[in-house]
C-alpha cells in the first residue's frame, strides 16, 4: 500500500483524494486486462475500460472554458503506474496523444476527435520525434507543401507511441513559413490516410505500442491543420509544457511500488542472523530512497498546481520535475533491484520489470540531458543574462 500522505499537502483539493481512490479501484482490478506479450490488444482493451469506467475525461478539454487539471492526471499516472506500466501508458498517450487539439483545436476539430478519446472508443498518438530530429525539434525534415486546398505531408517520424494502434495522430512537418523552429506546423492525420504507413514497429526493453512512421505524399485536408501557419513548435512546447511533470508522476509511481516491494522484501529475508532491515547499510539505503520519493513528489505537485493555478507556462518548474523525478526513480529502483539480490534480477519479479519500466521515463518528452539545458536557460533568462 502506498504512502498516501502527501494528499494532505496544501497542492491539493479534496477532489484530488476522491479521484485517485477512483484510479486505484480500476487500476487493482485491470491486471486481466493485460498481457505484457501483447502490448498492442493490451492497450486497446485499458483504452476502452478506462473511458467505459469515465476515467478519461480528465485527459482531454472539449467544452469552451474547460481546462486539463494537472494535478489529476499526475495522481492519475501515478496511481496507474504504481498497479502496471502498460496501464499507464494507455491513459498517459490518450491525454499526450489529444493534447495539442484539446489546447488548440478549433470547435469543428475538438466535436469530431475528443469525444472518442474520451470514451475510449479512439485512439491518438503525437507524432514529433523524426530520425534526425528528436531533441532538436528544429531540425525537422517531414515537409507539408501546400496542395489545393490541403498539403502534402512527406518524411518519417520514429519512436511514436501509439503508432500502429492509433486511430489518428497529431504529426508535425516543416511548412516553410520562415526557417527553423518557426517553419512548422501541425496536422491531424488519419491513420488510415493514403500515402501514411507503419514501416516498422520497434520493439524495446519495456514493451508498448511503438513505430516508424513514413509519409509518402500523404494528402491532408486544409481543415485538418492544427492552429496557424509556423505555430506547430509553439503547440507542441505547449503540450509538453502540460504532460511533461506527468512523466515526473509516472516515475513517481514506480518509485513508490519498487520502495514497498523493498519493505516487504528487506523485513522479511533473513541473513548474518537477523533480517536485511536490521541492517546499517540496508537502513540507509531506505532512507536514501524514502526522502528521494517525497523530494520528487514535492517537484511533480508543485508543477502541477502552478499550472492549475493559472500559470502560462511552467516550462521551468516541469522540466525540474520531470528531470528529478526520472533520475531519483531509476536511483531508488536500482537500489530495490539491489536489496532483492539475485531476485532482483529475475525475470517475472516486480523490481525486475519496474528496472525496465523506468528506463525510457528518463529519455522521452526529452531527456534529462535536455531538461538541464531547459531549466538553466530559464535562469539565465530570470537573470537577465
Amino acid at each position: 500500500m502506498p504512502d498516501l500522505s502527501f494528499l494532505g499537502w496544501p497542492f491539493f483539493e479534496p477532489r484530488h483524494a476522491a479521484w485517485r481512490e477512483r484510479v486505484a479501484a480500476f487500476a487493482g482490478t485491470a491486471g486481466g486486462l493485460i498481457d505484457h506479450d501483447d502490448a498492442d490488444a493490451s492497450c486497446r482493451r485499458l483504452v476502452a475500460a478506462l473511458g467505459e469506467a469515465g476515467l478519461l475525461a480528465p485527459a482531454v478539454a472539449i467544452g469552451d472554458g474547460e481546462r486539463i487539471d494537472v494535478r489529476t492526471l499526475c495522481l492519475a499516472r501515478e496511481t496507474l503506474a504504481y498497479h502496471d506500466g502498460l496501464a499507464d501508458f494507455a491513459f498517459a498517450l490518450q491525454g499526450l496523444g489529444a493534447g495539442p487539439v484539446s489546447l488548440f483545436g478549433t470547435r469543428a476539430q475538438k466535436d469530431a476527435r475528443l469525444a472518442g478519446v474520451k470514451a475510449g472508443t479512439a485512439i491518438p498518438a503525437f507524432a514529433l520525434t523524426e530520425p534526425e530530429a528528436g531533441s532538436d525539434v528544429a531540425a525537422m525534415a517531414t515537409t507539408a507543401i501546400a496542395d489545393g486546398d490541403g498539403f502534402r505531408l512527406d518524411g518519417e517520424k520514429t519512436y511514436i507511441s501509439n503508432g500502429g494502434i492509433a486511430d489518428w495522430y497529431v504529426v508535425f512537418a516543416r511548412s516553410g513559413e520562415a526557417p527553423g523552429a518557426r517553419g512548422l506546423s501541425a496536422f491531424l492525420v488519419d491513420a488510415d490516410a493514403p500515402g501514411l504507413s507503419v514501416a516498422e514497429r520497434i520493439a524495446t526493453i519495456a514493451p508498448h505500442p511503438l513505430a516508424r512512421l513514413s509519409f509518402d505524399g500523404c494528402r491532408v485536408p486544409g481543415a485538418n491543420r492544427l492552429g496557424g501557419g509556423g505555430e506547430g513548435f509553439k503547440i507542441a512546447m505547449a503540450t509538453l509544457d502540460v504532460f511533461r511533470a506527468t512523466v515526473g508522476a509516472a516515475a513517481l509511481g514506480f518509485a513508490r511500488r519498487a520502495f514497498d516491494e523493498t519493505i516487504g522484501h528487506v523485513t522479511t529475508r533473513k541473513t548474518l542472523g537477523s533480517t536485511l532491515a536490521d541492517l546499517q547499510m540496508t537502513q540507509g539505503a531506505l532512507a536514501d530512497m524514502a526522502t528521494e520519493i517525497d523530494a520528487a513528489a514535492l517537484l511533480v505537485y508543485r508543477a502541477a498546481w502552478a499550472k492549475d493555478a493559472g500559470a502560462e507556462r511552467i516550462t521551468r518548474e516541469a522540466a525540474m520535475a520531470k528531470m528529478a523525478a526520472t533520475e531519483w526513480a531509476q536511483a531508488v529502483i536500482d537500489r530495490a533491484v539491489q536489496l532483492h539480490g539475485a531476485r532482483g534480477v529475475t525475470t517475472g519479479e516486480t523490481v525486475e520489470a519496474l528496472y525496465r519500466d523506468v528506463r525510457a521515463l528518463r529519455i522521452y518528452e526529452g531527456a534529462t540531458e535536455i531538461q538541464k539545458l531547459i531549466i538553466a536557460r530559464a535562469v539565465l533568462a530570470e537573470a537577465g543574462r
